[in-house]
């Protein structure tokens, strides 16, 4: 074989590795006993570390250099190549030992978060959590010598392919100017308007479920390749054609569970849509996170809560739930979905107060990887900034910097892409609607394939054979930035 063939056939087993802890993560977070935490995390350690000796292998080195000079690879062979040469950089920044030691120190806070969330309590978390961040420096410190960037932007670049800290404050900057008088006006106007009426449950979990697995499939889920559970914090994972996604119920409030249904079937379209003959090689991966978050909030935030998507709901929502009157119109359930509160919880909020609650973490975050921020004093970090940024304190810290999983997780460089991905599901809306005018026309008769084919073509079926600015310029004119967002922002919530 040629030194890319023995590329491809080692990337592969990679993947297949990655898929094995796909399925173990979502075990984990939803059928695993608690018993089995220590056991677990002994056996994802083995897997992580299985994967690090397959990636550090130094005969990877050789065949990358040499099959950089094959002349006979096309541009889908040549992007792969990229794409392996930058997760061998990663990988081989990191000392095996480190690897072991962050993915046994996960799954142990992971467990304890859990229980920490559930009892409001930081102290019990607090030395797991710092064995974590401890870990991170680390981890952080190594592949920062490695890219020549900083230990956040080294962490930063795990999920977001060469995105830098320097450009993500100016685009939050432009937002945190235009966010205030926003969220002000926004909420004058609804105080001005007719109530909201809430439709009173109590709405059964089954009852839920059902409506949530009609509407993944009138999106486009396939359910032969995928399933639907429950879990604390809703997520999407899985493996290659086992998408697997979560949300949960409260029997009080259907609208939390059955949005957090769609989100989540929005990365699991992504992931069924990737380019099937380079599944299990890097360039079939999904571009980073940015670009996985708008897949999930072009249909939960741009779609399904337009006026469009609930013309074509609210009948739904009547069948299923027996309701009727006022409560159950489309005006109003339109209002209801697109309520703007002052909240605690990220997970909950509307895409107008969203941002303040990304911008939050992403300081604290980068705080703490550059030691500016004690672990001991990120409570009361925390509830400084939402007092700043959103006007309300916390009063628990389950409700506070208790809530998130990302940290307790290792996912410290992720919570940015959160807002980068609002803005750039706005911006590939706004181009998916201009190029296909039957995009709302068909939400509003339950018809997803106008949209969801243009993210097909323009998105999901480029893998990761492109950048992020390469793929945004290509599918909608220009690189990321904040127009087509605070555009949404005004029409929806000001001139609606």
């Amino acid at each position: 074989m040629t030194a890319y063939q023995q590329l491809e056939r080692r990337f592969a087993r990679l993947a297949h590795l990655d898929a094995a802890q796909g399925l173990l993560d979502w075990d984990q977070q939803t059928m695993m006993p608690d018993g089995a935490a220590e056991s677990r995390a002994e056996v994802r350690a083995t897997l992580n570390l299985i994967g690090h000796e397959l990636i550090t292998d130094r005969q990877l080195a050789d065949w990358l250099d040499e099959a950089e000079t094959d002349g006979t690879l096309d541009d889908w062979p040549r992007a792969n190549l990229e794409a392996m040469r930058r997760r061998w950089r990663h990988a081989n920044a990191v000392p095996a030992d480190l690897v072991e030691a962050s993915s046994r120190a996960i799954s142990k806070c992971e467990m304890i978060w859990r229980t920490a969330r559930r009892d409001n309590d930081f102290a019990a978390l607090r030395p797991s959590l710092q064995t974590v961040l401890d870990l991170q420096r680390q981890i952080a410190a190594c592949k920062a010598e490695a890219l020549g960037v900083s230990p956040y932007d080294a962490l930063l670049d795990s999920f977001e392919p060469e995105g830098r800290s320097a450009a993500i404050d100016g685009l939050f900057d432009e937002l945190a100017d235009f966010l205030p008088e926003t969220v002000a006006a926004v909420l004058e106007r609804q105080a001005r308007g007719p109530d909201v009426a809430r439709p009173q449950g109590p709405f059964p979990v089954e009852r839920q479920r059902e409506l949530g697995t009609r509407l993944m499939q009138a999106v486009g889920f396939d359910f032969q390749r995928g399933r639907l559970d429950v879990s604390l914090h809703p997520f999407c994972g899985g493996a290659d054609n086992d998408v697997r996604i979560t949300t949960r119920y409260d029997e009080a409030d259907f609208v939390k569970a059955l949005m957090g249904v769609l989100h989540e079937t929005g990365h699991a379209l992504y992931e069924q849509g990737r380019p099937a003959d380079w599944l299990h090689q890097p360039v079939g991966a999904a571009l980073g996170m940015s670009l996985h978050e708008s897949q999930s909030l072009i249909v939960e935030m741009q779609a399904c809560r337009s006026r469009e998507f609930l013309d074509f709901a609210a009948p739904l929502l009547r069948e299923t739930f027996g309701g009727d009157g006022p409560a159950w119109q489309a005006d109003n359930l339109h209002r209801l979905y697109t309520t703007v509160e002052l909240g605690f919880i990220r997970v909950d909020a509307d895409e107008v107060t969203y941002p303040a609650h990304v911008i939050l973490r992403y300081r604290l975050e980068r705080a703490m990887i550059a030691g500016d921020l004690a672990l001991a004093d990120l409570p009361g970090a925390w509830n400084d900034g939402m007092a700043e940024l959103l006007g309300v304190v916390p009063p628990t810290d389950a409700l506070g910097c208790l809530q998130d999983i990302h940290w307790p997780g290792g996912a410290w460089g992720y919570f940015p892409t959160y807002t980068m991905g609002a803005m750039t599901a706005a911006q590939l809306f706004e181009a998916a609607g201009a190029a296909e005018p039957d995009v709302l026309p068909g939400i509003a008769r339950g018809d997803f394939e106008p949209m969801v084919g243009w993210l097909r073509r323009n998105v999901h079926g480029h893998g990761s054979r492109l950048s992020a600015d390469e793929l945004l310029t290509q599918a909608t004119g220009r690189p990321l930035d904040t127009a087509a967002f605070k555009r949404h922002l005004t029409r929806r919530y000001l001139d609606g």
